[in-house]
Parts: structure tokens; sequence; C-alpha cells
């Protein structure tokens, strides 16, 4: 193997230059400021974990986690999202603190995609979780509170799809009873949106379902659109899961719409999230300037309960890289620092208004010019301004 170049780095990580670093700042720190208008408190986490508590807890498959040996040869991990170590500290050091609890975070997370084009090895995420409230109030809230976090993101144009877990549970346990095999594959199609692969699948059961139970699984890749969708969702099953998801998700929908924002938001019952994971309602925000999610969440009620805490929980996180790499979004402001030169006769006049140009909140550069020395020019648009002391 060869020694890498002074200048190499590992494949997935990039550097980030000023100019992209003050536009993730601001993406930040105005989604944070959005968050906490809505009540959540920041928190932070350590960039390591054990293995065997947060590792295991994380919705990352084992492969993609990236794992080293302290010195002690215990097994950690860098972590690959932020809602495990958020429900370890809820369940441990937060855990006299009463419910519904409101934390939001900005972080960076690291899952092993080195493989796969495009994929990003290290990445920011901006998100929230909402712990101990299990209500459809409680879901539309993370949703509304997406929608706005997009918004102060300088997401202009998006669609949030939103689904549930349960409902497909429900009818697949319906159709497919006792068919664990066969229900995990067809989850599988839905979430890796191979529709086609979804259909073939359900043509080799023929076998084994009838005609009104096949023609029942190929509805599902027609439920997507409005509130209707939850009367048609309704109509095509009796099952008492799939039926009380469908309920919650309505009743979610009627919160959307007293918030206003049921504009940008449809029912896809399609979309299943991580099935493994996710208990509830899922969904994943799309923005026109780009193909894949810039967000996604929903409710994750059995996680807590692996740390010693049994409460429900939602959340969501932002695809913060996407978002400043994908969308133009608002045209932040370049801030030009002033130029302060003096002589060495003038130092302590020019540093003393370096230093009450700072009190007021500018950024200022200054520059010792030599005595009988040539004043350089001044590359246009670097400086705000420039004041000589000479």
């Amino acid at each position: 193997m060869t020694k890498p170049k002074g200048f190499e780095k590992p494949v997935g990580v990039r550097d980030y230059l000023p100019y992209a670093v003050d536009k993730l700042r601001a993406i930040e720190q105005n989604v944070l400021d959005c968050m906490s208008r809505w009540g959540y408190r920041q928190i932070m986490t350590p960039t390591m974990e054990f293995y065997d508590t947060v590792g295991v807890a994380s919705s990352t498959s084992d492969q993609k986690l990236f794992k080293l040996l302290n010195n002690r040869g215990t097994t950690l991990v860098l972590r690959s999202d932020m809602t495990s170590p958020i429900a370890r500290v809820v369940s441990s050091l937060l855990k006299e603190e009463p419910l519904p609890i409101r934390l939001s975070y900005h972080a960076n997370v690291f899952r092993a995609f080195e493989e796969e084009a495009g994929r990003e090895a290290e990445f920011f995420q901006t998100g929230l979780e909402l712990v101990g409230d299990d209500s459809p109030e409680a879901d539309a809230e993370v949703v509304a509170l997406a929608i706005a976090s997009l918004k102060a993101a300088g997401v202009t144009s998006f669609k949030i799809a939103m689904g549930h877990v349960g409902f497909l549970n429900g009818l697949f346990e319906e159709v497919l009873a006792g068919g664990v095999h066969e229900q995990q594959m067809l989850k599988q199609h839905l979430l890796d949106r191979n529709y086609v692969g979804f259909r073939k699948a359900i043509r080799e059961l023929e076998l084994t379902i009838s005609d009104s139970q096949r023609q029942e699984l190929e509805a599902i890749l027609r439920l997507r659109g409005g509130k209707e969708i939850c009367d048609q969702a309704m109509a095509l099953s009796e099952h008492e899961l799939a039926r009380s998801s469908i309920n919650h998700l309505c009743k979610v929908w009627e919160v959307l719409e007293a918030y206003g924002v049921s504009e940008h938001v449809l029912i896809d019952l399609t979309m299943i999230g991580d099935f493994s994971y996710y208990t509830g309602m899922t969904f994943e925000g799309y923005a026109a300037e780009i193909g894949f999610p810039v967000c996604s969440g929903g409710r994750y009620d059995n996680l807590l309960r692996q740390f010693g805490r049994d409460v429900p929980a939602t959340g969501f996180a932002l695809k913060t890289n996407r978002i400043l790499d994908g969308i133009h979004g608002n045209v932040e402001e370049v801030v030009r620092p002033v130029l302060i030169r003096y002589n060495a006769a003038n130092r302590k006049k020019g540093l003393e208004r370096a230093g009450e140009l700072r009190s007021r909140g500018l950024a200022v550069v200054t520059r010792l010019i030599q005595d009988g020395g040539a004043v350089p020019a001044e590359a246009d648009g670097l400086y705000d301004r420039v004041e000589d002391f000479f």
C-alpha cells in the first residue's frame, strides 16, 4: 500500500473552505434559532460512543459503523446519528426531568459509505427529538417544525411525504398472515422505492394469495395524495392495526391543517422508512433543486427501552450537507473586514481604533507598514474600507 501524499485525505471526507463554512454556520444557526423558538434546547454528545450501547441501538447497519478500539480493547464507534446518543442521555442524565423533553442538535456524524459513489463518510445533521409524547399533536409538531426549519435553512420549494409503518404492518399481516419472509421482502422493495420489484414479488405470490388479496397489495402503490388517501386506505383494510394507524395519520393531518402547513405535505403510504427502527408515522422532505431527501424523521417508540426508559419519542434530522451543496436558498451577505494600517510610531492609535471597531461588532484586520516602505495596493473587494494611521 502506497503512502498517501501530503495533500490527500480519506475517501468520503472533505475540507470546508471559509465561504462554505460561513454558509454552513448560517444554515445551522438559523435552524437552531427556529427550533429554540419552539421550545427546543440544544444538546451536545460525544463523537465516540460504546459499540455495545449506542452502536447496537443505532438504526445504522453494523457494516456502516466506524469502529475503533480504545487502549483497553473496548470497541467504540463514531456516532452514526444523534438519535441513539440522545436516547442514552434522556434515559440517564435527564431521567428525572419531566416529560415531554424537547432537544435540538447540530453535529457531524459518520457512516462507512466509501464504496458508494457520491456518499460522504462524514456529514452534518441538524435536528431534534421530542421525547415522552405519543399523540398526533406531537407528530404534527415535528412535521410542522421540519417545514419551518427547511424554510429557515433557505429551502424555498419542497414537499413532505408522510406515511405510517403501522398501516403496512397491519395490511401485510392481514393478507400474508405469518409470512414473515414475504412481508420483509415487500417492505424492502418499498424502502428501496423499487415498485417494479414490488409488483413482481406480488405476482410470485399468486399461488398463495387470492386475486382480491393481490389487488389489495398492488393498491398500496396508489395511496399517494392528500387527505382523501385516509378514506381510501380505510376502505382497503379491515385490520385493526392498519385502521388505527390511518386514524392516527388523519389526526396528524388535521393538526397540520391547523398549523396552516398542509399545503407542503402529501400522504404517501408506500413510504416506510427503516421498518426495523420506526414504529409509527414517518416522513421525508424533498426539495425541488435536488432529487434526494433533505430531511427525514418519524416515530421510534422502542428505542429508549434499550436504555432502560420505556417512553415514546419522535424527531427528525435535516441533511445539512445536501442543503449546503444543492440549495441556493437565502443569499448570505458577505461581511468584509475593515483594514487598519499603521506604522510603528502610530501602532497604539491603530490598535486602539481596531479595538473600538471590534467592540461595535465589526471585523477588523490590522497591518504594520514599515517606515519608508511602499504602501501596498489592496485587492478590490477584499475590505469594506481602509483606515490609515501613519
